[in-house]
């Protein structure tokens, strides 16, 4: 009778356990993470007129009508190199799931520029995924690349072709090799404090937080670092008329020649950020005190664990107002606010954002260049759910400033250049802020793609 009884339950058992156990999703590893990097001087030709100063020190006296110069037009000619200009390229991918991610000692890139970038490669060949285009805003970089007619006229010289296309050519071979070294790898992140570098432009409180991403191979061997911090480019003046990464350049070819890979500087939310000391050689100073931090938050990262991060990313494209140049915060305050000189023929109507995810880490790419306030909401926000979070400014494309509603009130270059006005920067950062949230949606699984265009042109510009 025992016997029976025992048999019986364990047929019970066997029943009610067994259809459970052939139910059971299977558990499978997650893709494995593949990443390759590479850097290549930029070649820009002799002559090629500087970038990011619009002042008379940089201005011909004369446009060039005749055709004299090669490459310059509203501009002087550059003369020379102060130090090697260069672009940088990461490849990351884990399943099907790709970010090309290129980096270059330019003052900015827009929305066509990136668009022939994509169509070079594509051409090429070359599959880039989600792509990425950083601009380091160093304001010694080259001009003429950008075939926007406001920004030739402003800080960047009209378009000539022979510059446009060293800058595309450089970018895709540097795609190119990036591609072809991907290994398996690991990755790590640490976030430490910058040394005492930047002042405000609004006289607010800054964001010293300096992220370091480290990509080495399982063996060990490194194969990029990708640093993030918010300075501008202008150590150098605009007497300076020698091509120059700036501050940045200095610190990432320190970087390099310790770890012997590339390093890549992407800007944060550099609006209202200035250095604080300026000179070649407080450049040099300054850069390599910030490739120490750089390089001891590298020795301190280690990666979380052996889990293979998932690679995430969703982008979404956000409708603007029309912009328009306010004279009262560009000329003088007397000038009565209505007083705005429209800008809807030159500048773009939209743009897009895109947050990404690997592992402990976020990130948010802006369209421009918003000020500290705005930058620290949207990693506060992010490290809500991720441990590490970095805005990339001056990424996919140039817009000007990005303000808050109270920033807006004093006239200042920094509001004269928030041509689309006081509200759209904290739309930047809600949309931004939901693109984040949509990540951590079936992440595992989940693909590129662009969601429905967000309304930041309800936003009025006052």
């Amino acid at each position: 009778m025992r016997r029976r009884l025992i048999a019986g339950a364990l047929a019970v058992v066997g029943l009610v356990v067994l259809p459970v156990v052939a139910r059971a999703a299977p558990v499978t590893a997650a893709p494995a993470l593949r990443a390759g990097a590479a850097r290549l001087p930029l070649r820009i030709p002799d002559g090629t007129p500087l970038a990011g100063y619009g002042g008379f020190r940089r201005r011909a006296l004369v446009p060039d009508v005749l055709g004299l110069l090669p490459h310059a037009f509203w501009f002087k000619p550059g003369e020379g190199r102060l130090d090697e200009i260069a672009v940088r390229a990461l490849v990351v991918y884990a399943g099907d799931t790709r970010v090309t991610w290129v980096v270059a000692d330019v003052v900015a890139v827009d929305q066509a520029f990136v668009a022939r970038l994509n169509a070079r490669l594509v051409a090429s060949g070359i599959r880039a995924g989600t792509l990425l285009v950083s601009a380091s805003h160093t304001h010694s970089g080259p001009g003429a690349f950008l075939g926007s007619a406001l920004f030739g006229l402003a800080a960047m010289d009209r378009e000539d072709a022979m510059v446009r296309d060293a800058v595309l050519d450089g970018m895709v071979e540097a795609v190119r090799r990036a591609g072809t070294r991907a290994r398996d790898a690991v990755l790590a992140v640490a976030t430490v404090e910058a040394p005492d570098a930047t002042t405000s432009r609004l006289h607010a409180d800054l964001d010293r937080e300096l992220v370091v991403v480290k990509l080495a191979a399982t063996d060990g061997e490194p194969i990029a670092v990708l640093w993030n911090y918010a300075i501008h480019g202008t150590m150098l003046g605009a007497r300076n008329l020698k091509l120059s990464g700036d501050v940045m350049g200095v610190a990432s070819r320190a970087l390099e020649a310790g770890l012997g890979v590339p390093a890549l500087f992407v800007n944060g939310a550099v609006g209202d950020v200035s250095p604080r000391r300026h000179g070649e050689r407080e450049q040099e100073s300054v850069g390599r005190a910030l490739a120490a931090s750089v390089r001891a938050a590298w020795d301190a990262a280690t990666p979380a664990g052996p889990a293979t991060p998932a690679l995430v990313v969703r982008s979404a494209r956000v409708r603007l107002p029309p912009p328009a140049l306010s004279l009262r915060h560009c000329v003088a305050r007397w000038i009565p606010g209505a007083l705005r000189v429209p800008l809807a023929s030159f500048m773009a109507d939209d743009t897009e954002m895109i947050a990404g995810a690997l592992g402990p880490l976020a990130w948010l790419t802006m369209p421009g260049e918003p000020v500290t306030s705005l930058g620290r909401e949207v990693k506060d926000t992010a490290r809500r759910r991720w441990r590490h979070a970095l805005v990339a400014g001056v990424t996919n494309d140039y817009l000007g400033y990005f303000v808050r509603p109270a920033d807006y009130g004093r006239p200042s270059y920094v509001t004269c250049a928030a041509v689309y006005g006081p509200d759209v920067g904290p739309c930047l950062v809600e949309t931004g802020v939901a693109l984040l949230d949509s990540l951590t949606r079936d992440a595992v699984r989940l693909r590129p793609e662009s969601r429905a265009p967000a309304p930041c042109d309800r936003a009025a510009a006052r």
